[in-house]
């Protein structure tokens, strides 16, 4: 497969500057009365429609192909949904010295959101490990995530989340896992001309998002809870979230080596059992902290910048890495071929 290029310095993620764009209209123009009404509108059929794409993007027949390394997406999974949820649960005693409650609760909905997919392939690529694992692994992260995230949420949050609640876990089947199914249904027709125009489609889902963070952070600045937060608590924030990803990517790195997987597949492992997706956090958060969502995806915000920049720096340093002889890679075992 093709090595997919990162920039060779490490800037600011662009994109990032455009969410940060979006939260600064917010503060200065948010949504009142009919307009948030409106703005509220237009963002659920953004998410819907956000998923329906997902679900047209993801093959089913290299989702099942994947399976056949199923030791190393079940790995991936343990780290994003069991392991980096009870790293979240022991941060609570940083509460309230480091953090202030709605900041730790999304400190913790980080944590319960699936893996990234095109940054952990890229960096993947970069640093010369199991490419389709890495596909295989992110998508399967995806879409465990739909179900998982949510009920995780029901139990850890409860109606601590700003407003959890069972309704809550039904929208999210209704807004999120209903087109994702109905994208998956449609795709033997729909996938083509979804693969043609992966670009422009690209600009939807991006857009899509960002017209999510406008709702969420409009109406934080309504409801006045930014008040909340002062300069010491976001670096305290910062400061906890460096940890935490320090300490998964030190846990997937050591931890692949003593399940005994080779290097490729360490790389794989450490790039998407380390990182959280912010494309599949916000719409979950929107759904399941209304006008809290603003303070609940904060976090994943500030975290999804860090992991880029800290990931691209050690994606080039294991691209310099000697390459493993033949008959190590994979533990001694016979190559995957995922």
């Amino acid at each position: 497969m093709k090595r997919l290029q990162w920039p060779s310095r490490m800037p600011v993620d662009p994109y990032i500057l455009l969410l940060l764009a979006t939260v600064g209209f917010a503060a200065l123009f948010p949504a009142h009365g009919t307009a948030a009404d409106v703005a509220s509108g237009a963002s659920t059929a953004a998410i819907a429609f956000l998923f329906f794409l997902y679900g047209a993007r993801l093959s089913t027949r290299e989702a099942l192909d994947g399976l056949k390394h199923w030791r190393l997406h079940v790995t991936v999974l343990a780290c994003t949904f069991v392991v980096f949820p009870l790293l979240g649960l022991a941060a609570r005693g940083l509460v309230p010295v480091f953090l202030t409650h709605p900041l730790y609760q999304g400190l913790l909905f980080l944590t319960l959101v699936p893996s990234t997919v095109q940054s952990s392939i890229a960096f993947t690529s970069i640093a010369r490990g199991n490419v389709p694992a890495a596909i295989c692994a992110g998508s399967f992260s995806s879409l465990v995530g739909i179900v998982v995230t949510p009920l995780l949420a029901a139990v850890l949050l409860g109606s601590g989340g700003g407003g959890f609640s069972t309704d809550s876990l039904v929208e999210i089947v209704l807004q999120l896992l209903v087109p994702f199914l109905a994208g998956q249904v449609l795709r033997r027709w729909i996938g083509g001309f979804v693969t043609r125009h992966k670009k422009v489609l690209a600009l939807v889902d991006r857009g899509s998002i960002l017209l999510v963070v406008y709702t969420a952070f409009s109406e934080g600045m309504v409801q006045g809870i930014w008040h909340q937060v002062s300069a010491v608590r976001l670096g305290g924030l910062l400061a906890v979230e460096a940890v935490l990803l320090a300490v998964m990517l030190t846990l997937t790195w050591y931890g692949g080596r003593a399940l005994r997987f080779g290097r490729a597949d360490r790389i794989a492992l450490q790039f998407a059992g380390s990182k959280k997706s912010l494309a599949s956090g916000l719409p979950m958060a929107s759904v399941l902290f209304g006008a809290h969502a603003s303070l609940a995806v904060l976090p994943l915000m500030l975290f999804h910048q860090t992991q880029l920049m800290v990931c691209a720096v050690i994606a080039k340093r294991r691209a310099r890495d000697p390459l493993e002889p033949p008959h190590e890679r994979t533990g001694g075992r016979t190559p995957s071929t995922a």
